[in-house]
């Protein structure tokens, strides 16, 4: 994969792309990286690339020519389709399946804001993916750049070194990850707990589900919520309530019965009414079984 960073300040990137598991992953050829300086587009002959916002306010806001310039002369750079990305707390929160997401494509073209932001019409033309890290605001978008490059290289095949290791982490199928111990076995009266020492994997897997399933549930019901609401609600049978039927063939039953031999019929209900007033109570206890089961 190639990405393509285009920003104010590349020193701030440098160290970050060049070390740890991206470093690895660029001298194993699985990530190339490219940090771009925006002032090197400018056409302005003090390499302007801001200037203030119409209608007046505080700060600067990015300028069209620079931010499109650069764009088009880096997309120049390889063959390969670049998708752009804007990093801008206006767009949409970056999670671990976004990372996913992004990691399918053969290149990726960040563009980090500054000041104010961006002239709008760079959105227009541009049409880029908006990405933010969250709900609050930082000087500019590097930062931002340097964690969306971090979550997307260690998901490319061969940069964690063990094929499987990103499958096993937090927010892997919206779950927080199990707790994780090493040696020693016991340190200040603290000990490893005993299950992951037997050797017993389908007790160890167990046992991990249960504690991601715990931490989850603890620190964040959010993602446990996403699960109910996307869960489809269980379907509704259309077959014959018996304890409905059982009622309305007893009612059935009482309307057989002839009134009983030497009782005046305006001694007692007719046997109309007492069919009446039964099949109001076999109704009522029809509803209320019907109402328990949809609890």
């Amino acid at each position: 994969m190639r990405i393509d960073v285009l920003t104010l300040f590349p020193e701030v990137l440098q160290p970050h792309v060049t070390a740890s598991i991206i470093g690895r992953a660029q001298h194993a050829g699985i990530a190339d990286i490219h940090l771009h300086q925006l002032r090197d587009y400018s056409t302005d002959p003090h390499r302007k690339v801001d200037d203030r916002p119409f209608g007046g306010g505080p700060g600067m806001v990015l300028m069209c020519q620079p931010v499109c310039d650069a764009v088009a002369a880096i997309e120049a750079l390889d063959p390969r389709p670049a998708l752009r990305v804007l990093l801008t707390p206006q767009g949409r929160t970056f999670n671990q399946a976004a990372a996913q997401r992004l990691a399918t494509h053969e290149r990726l073209l960040l563009i980090c804001g500054h000041y104010e932001g961006f002239d709008e019409r760079i959105l227009d033309l541009l049409q880029p993916l908006e990405i933010s890290l969250g709900d609050f605001v930082m000087t500019g978008g590097e930062i931002a750049a340097a964690a969306v490059i971090d979550a997307v290289v260690r998901l490319l095949p061969g940069a964690l070194g063990h094929e499987e290791a990103a499958l096993h982490e937090s927010f892997q199928g919206r779950r927080l990850d199990h707790p994780q111990y090493t040696r020693p076995r016991a340190f200040r009266g603290l000990t490893v707990p005993e299950v992951l020492l037997g050797g017993n994997h389908a007790e160890i897997a167990a046992w991990r589900r249960a504690q991601s399933e715990q931490r989850t549930r603890e620190r964040r019901p959010d993602l446990l919520a996403i699960d109910a609401a996307r869960r489809p609600a269980p379907a509704r049978s259309n077959r014959t309530n018996p304890n409905r039927q059982l009622a309305s063939n007893r009612v059935i039953e009482r309307a057989a019965i002839p009134p009983a031999v030497g009782h005046a019929s305006d001694d007692r209900p007719s046997a109309r009414a007492a069919c009446r007033l039964a099949a109001c109570g076999g109704a009522a206890a029809g509803s209320h079984v019907e109402s328990e089961a949809l609890r």
